[in-house]
């Protein structure tokens, strides 16, 4: 019983920190001056260090959110990890690196633009808002809390066997595929003023999305068969501009 205690109270640490790495990252993108470093803060310095800096950065999140969610991964993890406490394990491991991004990212300061139109501001304002809550959202409409490992270190606690997700396409899953990716793109992109350093995050991270769409679908045609395949066919991918083939 001491280990279940234990699993369960790790798990409920690593989604704490998820929690402030999470909320963290809203004020990291907005520029809200309520934490110590944003996007645009501090002194820029050379712009090539800049760049490659935050590649590198950038580049970590990637390959450990993209490595440690591949099944052959999860498969020798778990070998060395506990199962009830491997997505915890996983969720803690992208925090903190999350957390390392947002306190080494290097700020560059070139204006690429900056909306000074009051309803403008209001709109685009309004859209990163809308952005950030698709993405919690997203996370409620399918399993948040055993997407963050928090169902996994309970199920265990109580004795409950943990049963695979079932499909389902939950309203805003049944417009786009991915609304939670749509709602970072969002996030990301509405910005009244964009800098060199903003943008350089936005692109890199939207082609991260991208790219880590296309390996996730893999997995769920893998676990889903024909049902993941007839949805892909008849929902799109990100931008809701068809709801269904006929």
């Amino acid at each position: 019983m001491i280990g279940r205690i234990l699993a369960f109270l790790y798990g409920l640490v690593c989604y704490l920190v998820f929690l402030i790495s999470f909320l963290y990252a809203i004020a990291f993108v907005g520029n809200i001056r309520l934490v110590p470093k944003t996007v645009d803060s501090g002194q820029a310095g050379p712009l090539t260090k800049a760049l490659i800096v935050n590649a590198i950065l950038l580049s970590l999140f990637a390959v450990q959110h993209s490595v440690m969610a591949r099944q052959w991964f999860k498969r020798a993890w778990k070998k060395f990890v506990p199962e009830p406490v491997e997505r915890s394990t996983y969720v803690l491991f992208a925090s903190v690196i999350l957390l390392l991004l947002y306190w080494k990212w290097e700020p560059m300061k070139g204006i690429v633009w900056d909306v000074r139109n009051p309803n403008g501001r209001a709109i685009l304002m309004g859209l990163f808002w809308i952005g950030w809550g698709l993405v919690l959202a997203s996370t409620y409409l399918i399993d948040h809390f055993g997407l963050f490992g928090m169902k996994q270190v309970y199920n265990y606690l109580v004795g409950k066997h943990d049963e695979p997700p079932p499909f389902k396409t939950p309203t805003l899953y049944r417009m786009v595929r991915h609304p939670l990716y749509l709602g970072f793109i969002i996030g990301f992109w509405a910005a009244p003023k964009m800098t060199s350093g903003h943008l350089f995050f936005a692109i890199m991270t939207t082609a991260y999305i991208l790219v880590a769409i296309q390996f996730e679908e893999r997995d769920l045609i893998r676990f889903y068969g024909d049902s993941y395949r007839k949805y892909r066919e008849q929902v799109s991918m990100l931008f809701p501009l068809r709801l269904r083939k006929r």
